[in-house]
Order: structure tokens, then C-alpha cells, then sequence
């Protein structure tokens, strides 16, 4: 009877990686925390949603290293709040099958707050041969770790950028091409 190979623990660090990125509220928090040191109270109501509900999202992310703790600082009453900044390790976490569903979401969430006038969209359907794609994606990957490697600057605009690609099977041939 066949038995399966026990998980090494890069195995399973990539499990629990692939867990913590796999949540639209998640991806949201590290996105808020790019650029900008953030306590879970900030957190919280930047998403308008409850510190109870973030505080969870926000230790799990810490945890694995998505987010980094900051210098304690005491907040406007005395408390102790510690804010958090991504590490930027999400960008480089390896892709789960289904991992583009929670970027979609959370993009079109993110989507759904900006600025009509802020929003740049195209869609192009194009028929390439395997070479063609492969160079293209090339190009894409290379543009965005360029994009993704600038310093961030701090009198900047925040934008946010999504890319996606798919094969149209809708546009399939008969004969299968």
C-alpha cells in the first residue's frame, strides 16, 4: 500500500505561507502597510472594519514574516500600539493553484474604493504562438519587479496595479488551436 512522502519543512513553511496569503482581507492589510507603518486600530479603520476582526489577520501575517513590527509607540490615551510595515516578501511567495482568486477580489475591493478618474483599464485579446507568449510574459515579469523595485517615494501617489492573463477558450478553434 502506497504512503505519502512525509512534508519536509520547506514543504510545510510553504503551506503556511500559502494559508496566510490566502485571504482578501489579508492582502488588503499588507497593501495598506507598504509603504506606511500601520497599528491594528489604523488597520482596522482604514478596511472599517472591527480591531477584533483585523487583530487575527494581523498576527498571522506577522507571524510568517509578511509584516514586520515596528518601534512600540504609545497611542493618544497611553496605550501601547504596535505598528507593523510589509516586508515586501509577499512579492516573492510562491503562487498556490487558486491564488489569483484572492488577488482578484481583493483588488476589485480595492477596485471599487478609487477614484473614477484615477482608473487606467484595457483589455486585448491577441493570438500568439508558445514562443511569442513566453517572451511577452518575460517582458510583463521584468516591468513589474522593475515597477516593484523602485524606492517607494514618500510624497508619491499610491497606485495599485493588477495584472492578469488567461487563455480565451472561448476563441478556440474548432479544430482545437
Amino acid at each position: 500500500m502506497p504512503h505519502d512522502e512525509p512534508s519536509t519543512s520547506d514543504d510545510r513553511a510553504s503551506e503556511a505561507d500559502a494559508r496566510a496569503l490566502g485571504s482578501v482581507l489579508r492582502m488588503r492589510i499588507l497593501r495598506l502597510c507598504l509603504d506606511e507603518a500601520l497599528t491594528n486600530k489604523e488597520i482596522a479603520g482604514r478596511l472599517g472594519k472591527d480591531p477584533g476582526t483585523t487583530y487575527h489577520h494581523v498576527r498571522t501575517l506577522a507571524e510568517r514574516g509578511f509584516l514586520a513590527p515596528q518601534e512600540e509607540r504609545r497611542g493618544a490615551r497611553g496605550a501601547r500600539e504596535v505598528p507593523y510595515l510589509a516586508t515586501r516578501r509577499s512579492w516573492r511567495a510562491p503562487q498556490v493553484p487558486g491564488h489569483y482568486q484572492v488577488l482578484v477580489d481583493a483588488f476589485l475591493e480595492e477596485l471599487a474604493e478609487a477614484p473614477p478618474s484615477s482608473v487606467v483599464a484595457a483589455r486585448l485579446g491577441v493570438r500568439l504562438s508558445a514562443d511569442a507568449w513566453e517572451r511577452a510574459m518575460t517582458r510583463v515579469s521584468e516591468v513589474l519587479q522593475e515597477l516593484a523595485d523602485l524606492p517607494p517615494d514618500p510624497d508619491g501617489v499610491p497606485f495599485s496595479l493588477f495584472f492578469a492573463a488567461h487563455e480565451d477558450i472561448r476563441r478556440r478553434r474548432a479544430d482545437g488551436a
